[in-house]
């Protein structure tokens, strides 16, 4: 199966060039947020982060096919630049790391990378690997039901693709022709595991046996995924069932906090990906187009620094959770 890449230009795919800057603006608040994380990581004030670089164009292009307020996003730990788009804030992610009262996510007693809002349609992500797939599953089937307009985003890595909870909601989506478009983020390694060990032959083309359309796509073109994506979404919202794409992808970073990937990786291989770094290929393409040029483009990067750097003077200011919070909303009043 060919990696699907596009030559079309933003405008033979519908794309104006406020488009493009939003796309731009939340591909680089995503990586600045980031690299924030990992300071405040290494200053001892968070606890744990697990990381999104290399993989925002995926996400970005993805999820710009979602309708605010209608559609439902299920997300993984990575999804960062998915939930930033969809409305949530430096500010919201920061104080989710740091654990703190006001964190939109669960109050400060989630790890990082668990996203949720209802206001936003995000639900919230489970830590099990892969169990996110049936409960959309379950989403869709629900949009199916009451004759809504609705499509799910679902998504996560190519190891969750060797769970038993993939398959299923694989094979049920198939049968039931449900709205739900499937994104594996393909970046190479499962924690210390390459892909070559972990995945036999292609995700991609495992739909097939499932009974819809599934494609590969380069995942550091955010227009190639923004294309496929459309199409996805598309084929979703006329009853035409769902679709796997698989987005061929790089995790620039340890796996998380906690790893030590100079035990399983060269940097060389790291270096080689870096120079396909999804957010220098995209100032490319908008400088090529004269949509942006290289004062522009500072100006906007130094307007994500401040606005990362006060959201986590914010968050590093803000309370941490009372421990009597412990236990709200886990259990029912009596």
């Amino acid at each position: 199966m060919a990696i699907r890449e596009t030559s079309a230009g933003h405008e033979a795919l519908g794309l104006d060039e406020d488009d493009l800057r939003r796309m731009h603006y939340h591909m680089l608040l995503a990586r600045r947020v980031d690299e924030r994380s990992w300071i405040l990581n290494r200053q001892g004030k968070a606890a744990f982060v697990i990381s999104c670089q290399g993989q925002e164009a995926a996400q970005v292009g993805a999820a710009y096919n979602l309708l605010p307020g209608n559609d439902f996003l299920y997300p993984y730990y990575r999804d960062s630049g998915m939930t930033l788009l969809l409305g949530q804030t430096p500010r919201d992610q920061f104080l989710s790391l740091l654990g703190k009262k006001e964190d939109p996510n669960s109050g400060g007693r989630q790890m990082p990378g668990h996203y949720s809002s209802r206001r936003l349609n995000i639900v919230t992500s489970s830590a099990p690997v892969g169990i996110q797939y049936p409960q959309a599953a379950g989403t869709a089937l629900a949009y199916r039901i009451r004759g809504e307009d609705g499509v799910v985003l679902v998504c996560g890595g190519e190891a969750s693709t060797s769970g038993g909870d993939w398959h299923e909601a694989m094979n049920f989506a198939g049968i039931h022709d449900l709205p739900l478009v499937f994104l594996v983020e393909n970046n190479v390694y499962a924690i210390s595991v390459h892909a070559e060990f972990q995945v036999a032959g292609s995700i991609a083309k495992r739909a097939e046996g499932y009974g819809f359309p599934g494609h590969e796509v380069d995942g550091n073109d955010v227009l190639a995924v923004y294309e496929v994506a459309r199409d996805a979404f598309g084929r979703a919202r006329a009853g035409e069932g769902p679709t796997l794409i698989e987005a061929k992808t790089y995790r620039i970073t340890a796996h998380s906090s906690d790893d030590d990937d100079r035990r399983y990786r060269e940097r060389e291989e790291i270096e080689e990906w870096r120079q396909k770094d999804p957010i220098v290929r995209f100032e490319k393409y908008l400088m090529e187009n004269d949509i942006l040029d290289e004062s522009e483009r500072d100006e906007i990067s130094e307007r994500i620094k401040a606005e990362v750097a006060e959201a986590s003077k914010y968050a590093e200011d803000a309370s941490f959770a009372d421990p009597e919070d412990v236990l709200s909303g886990v259990y029912a009043e009596a």
